[in-house]
């Protein structure tokens, strides 16, 4: 699954500045939330049985569906023979219980709200049959489950979401993802007119007609498979097709689903998946295994994707473009999203979870796949930093919060909750220290024999970890320990030099700090790729190195063959060879000549970051905000970017010249923090910039606009040319007067794609009151057309605007018409928005009662959702004592509340207290 899993929020960095690292300088544990029961890793255990072969009827009518299912049941061990079995079950109407075409008394099973209790006693009179057939009988009602989970309805058809726990919405089962089972049945039944496309898993089969204007679809899907990755879809859809031939020379029909209106949107993820199976061969020597393959736009979608096997379910928002309804931004995750969830058929479906613990497994594995795809696709360097960033405004704050957790977390009582940045993007960065540990050839054989020795089965994060070990006779029991601890490590990084013998010497020393739960942790396996360079002329003296940290503290000798006079400067940690935070006191200048010259393109990129970091937190820690002047050799760096020309991919000087994002800078600034003046600081670090800068901003921003009847090119290079001259525009902009709304607006309405179009209208929404604003607001609504990925894009640059009456203005957007509390993206594009904003913040708590309110009401429709609003709250261990205040006490009003298990699990993790001395 994607992340935002990935959930929508996929996550770009803006929708991401609200987490922030809690001090950890205490141990903490919650008196007031009584947090919902616990399941532990160390208690896992093998169910009584398996589910072998599964047969599914599924009969779809208005207002309620019947779903019969047949479970071909097999004891796990022959001393588990006719014991009890249990199956999950929630929200079911339980019509009938049979074994073996036997109907069971009402003295043979039990039901409940969350189980189906069968007695030893009803399976152990058919020990002596050839098989055991366990069946039963449901109804659910699609139509009324808002939460998304299980089988729904969603505009013009019915849809699945079955991972984590959705399957036991649908019908019982044993619901965890070691119950691997052969789905060798599906009949879907539905009105022919209402639902003449019935899909689900493997190949179809079988089709007919029925009286009533009815039909059915029968399909069978050879490969076994655990629960949550069943998946249904019966709607009134419009299609694309086409074919892949694999190398092995298969012809695979692929089709591409979505509402009729949005069926030329599809192009683009058509393509995308033909480059993915592409790459997945040449790369990994991987090939599809079925003779179909679907994809499936949904409107209403909790995450960003589905991996379901043979029949992919998408969020509309990560599945349509056009160059007038997506913006290169979203062409990218797109192409990308498609990548990771066709990447998971190997990695996540032919060997999946043992358990819902080791979900990096399959996340943080796939993950790192589809980065390297989208590296291949594009600009490896500006992937690479995109990914950084949200490494450090998303990761690292959830790895210092009360919610820090290792990527293979121990406990949890939602696993929903447990698809975080940590899992899919810290885990991401695991897997790739393995690749640069063993090199790609290394990486390859270990991925080789995992899969020679894992297909077809449930694992664990160990068994991926001795496969690279083996395949490489090289010890990675060290590694472990990224599995088992939480928290940022920080490196300490000091050195010296010795002219005379060429030696440079790096002492590092690692620290990995205490979070929730874990203290005393134990050194970690860092791979530090490192580089010198010339203090004088910026020449490389030692080129990439890869050094192996083990031990708290190691010193490490670096040869220079014609060694300077002058100290070299080292060039550490590059490509972000490891999740670290480095500590290295690097000078101004210093930092200057990384920018400028280093042969990384990531430490150029963050050699401007850490410039850029050290301004605003100057200018947060002066008298006066509004009057700070930054350093000059900082503008100077900035000025040299402008001017770049030298550079050709123009995506790494629009990424060197934007300033860490608002949560990135929470991360790093000391507490306590007020939120508001640390914007009001980096605001005013930009307008300075934007007014010292000018000229040259405006000579690059008029160079790169393209001329009357220009084409509007979707390629890599007309995408960086864009993003570029939308940065430039935001620091022309920064002085929001008359000659900057004209700006906007004539960038703005000479757009053409959405690309140019929304980094005017957001500019544009940072001064409402103009008159290019509003015509701009009134246009951009008109131009979507009822398109709900672009009304969204008109309700979330509205609800980001950098205005001070900003919640007024989002709960009046919440009045619209078209608004909605039940479909998750446009929920996300207005409320889950504005809790990313300095804003939220507000010194009189109105956006925190504004969140409270919110959760509240969200939490009775879907607690996926509410959930993740709730850890906004996490951040309030590092702001000022009236703000920390304002949100414990909101906080113990939601403890007070019926919460969802969800929404209680983040809620009673985030209100801690400290721990009494006595």
């Amino acid at each position: 699954s994607s992340p935002s899993k990935q959930r929508t929020a996929a996550m770009s960095a803006s929708a991401l500045d609200q987490e922030v690292v809690l001090d950890q300088d205490q141990e903490w544990h919650c008196i007031l939330c009584k947090p919902p029961k616990e399941v532990f890793r160390k208690n896992y255990k093998t169910p009584s049985y398996w589910i072998k072969e599964v047969k599914l009827g599924v009969r779809i009518f208005p207002g309620k569906t019947e779903v019969s299912s047949r479970l071909r049941l097999e004891p796990s061990d022959i001393t588990l023979a006719g014991t009890n079995l249990k199956l999950n079950g929630e929200d079911l109407v339980l019509k009938k219980v049979l074994v073996n075409g036997r109907e069971l008394t009402a003295d043979e099973y039990k039901s409940d709200g969350e189980h189906l209790a069968v007695q030893g006693r009803a399976l152990r009179t058919h020990l002596q049959d050839d098989e055991i057939w366990l069946q039963t009988v449901c109804e659910i009602e699609p139509e009324k489950n808002t939460q998304l989970s299980g089988l729904y309805h969603s505009g013009s058809m019915y849809c699945t979401q079955m991972e984590a726990e959705g399957f036991r919405r649908m019908t019982y089962f044993l619901d965890r993802p070691d119950v691997m089972s052969k789905f060798t049945e599906v009949r879907v039944e539905a009105d022919e007119a209402r639902c003449p496309v019935l899909l689900s898993n493997g190949n179809r089969i079988e089709a007919g007609k029925l009286d009533g204007g009815r039909h059915y679809s029968v399909w069978s899907d050879p490969f076994a498979k655990p629960s949550y990755l069943f998946a249904l879809i019966a709607g009134d859809l419009g299609s694309i097709q086409d074919k892949f031939l694999t190398k092995s020379g298969r012809s695979i029909h692929l089709e591409i689903f979505a509402a009729k209106e949005d069926k030329d949107q599809l192009q683009h993820a058509m393509r995308s998946l033909q480059n993915a199976m592409r790459w997945d061969e040449d790369r990994f020597g991987l090939e599809y295994d079925l003779d179909t393959y679907n994809i499936v736009a949904a409107k209403d979608f909790n995450m960003g994707a589905m991996e379901n096997k043979g029949l992919n379910v998408f969020n509309t928002s990560l599945t349509l473009a056009r160059a007038d309804t997506a913006t290169d931004d979203d062409y990218e995750r797109i192409e990308g999203v498609i990548g990771h969830e066709y990447f998971h058929n190997w990695t996540g479906n032919r060997v999946t979870c043992r358990d819902w613990f080791q979900l990096t497994l399959k996340e943080g594995l796939t993950v790192y796949r589809d980065q390297e795809f989208s590296q291949d696709m594009g600009s490896r360097a500006r992937k690479r930093i995109e990914d950084v960033r949200i490494i450090r405004a998303a990761q690292f704050p959830e790895d210092g919060s009360p919610m820090a957790h290792p990527i293979r977390p121990e406990k949890y009582s939602a696993i929903d909750n447990f698809y975080t940045a940590t899992v899919y993007y810290k885990g991401a960065e695991v897997i790739r220290m393995y690749a640069t540990l063993l090199g790609r050839d290394g990486f390859r054989r270990g991925m080789d024999l995992y899969f020679e020795r894992h297909d077809g089965n449930a694992v664990t994060c160990d068994d991926f970890r001795l496969a690279m070990q083996d395949a490489n006779g090289k010890d990675l029991l060290q590694f472990d320990n990224w599995y088992r601890q939480a928290g940022t490590p920080v490196v300490h990084a000091s050195d010296s030099w010795d002219a005379s013998s060429g030696v440079f010497k790096l002492e590092l020393k690692q620290v990995v700090p205490d979070t929730p739960g874990q203290t005393n942790k134990t050194p970690l396996h860092i791979p530090v790729r490192v580089g010198l360079l010339d203090r004088d002329s910026g020449k490389e003296l030692v080129s990439d190195t890869v050094l192996e940290l083990t031990s708290e503290a190691q010193t490490f000798e670096l040869k220079v063959d014609k060694p300077p006079a002058s100290k070299p400067v080292p060039s550490l940690f590059r490509d972000f060879s490891a999740p670290v935070r480095l500590e290295y006191t690097y000078s101004d200048e210093e930092l200057a000549l990384l920018a400028g010259g280093d042969t990384d393109a990531f430490n150029r990129w963050d050699a401007m970051q850490r410039l850029g970091t050290k301004s605003v937190l100057d200018a947060l820690a002066a008298s006066d905000v509004e009057s700070f002047q930054p350093n000059a050799t900082f503008i100077e760096a900035m000025r040299r970017t402008v001017t770049d020309r030298s550079t050709d991919d123009l995506s790494l000087l629009a990424y060197a010249l934007t300033l860490p994002v608002q949560g990135t800078l929470m991360d790093v600034a000391s507490p306590p923090i007020d939120p508001c003046r640390l914007h009001a600081a980096r605001s005013r670090v930009r307008n300075v910039i934007g007014k010292a800068l000018r000229s040259e901003l405006l000579e690059r921003y008029n160079e790169l606009t393209p001329a009357d009847g220009d084409p509007y090119v979707l390629d890599g290079a007309n995408s960086s040319r864009r993003r570029l001259r939308g940065v430039l525009l935001s620091y022309l902009c920064t002085a929001g007067d008359a000659e900057a709304a004209a700006l906007a607006g004539k960038h703005f309405s000479t757009a053409g794609g959405m690309t140019d179009k929304m980094a005017g209208f957001t500019t544009l929404c940072s001064m409402p009151d103009t008159a290019e604003a509003k015509t701009a607001t009134e246009k951009f609504f008109t131009d979507a057309q009822g398109d709900a990925n672009v009304v969204d894009k008109w309700f979330a640059a509205q609800a980001r605007a950098d205005v001070e009456d900003l919640l007024p203005r989002v709960k009046k957007l919440m009045e619209h018409p078209d608004f909605t509390l039940t479909n998750p993206n446009r929920l996300r594009s207005v409320v889950s928005i504005f809790l990313t904003t300095p804003q939220f913040h507000n010194p009189d708590g109105s956006g925190y009662d504004f969140a409270v309110e919110l959760i509240t009401e969200v939490d009775k429709l879907n607690p996926q959702v509410s959930s993740r609003l709730a850890s906004a709250f996490k951040i309030w261990r590092r702001l000022d004592e009236s703000r920390q205040k304002m949100i414990l006490e909101r906080l113990e009003q939601l403890c007070k509340l019926e919460l969802s298990k969800d929404c209680l699990e983040i809620v009673s993790k985030i209100k801690p207290e400290p721990v009494s001395e006595n």
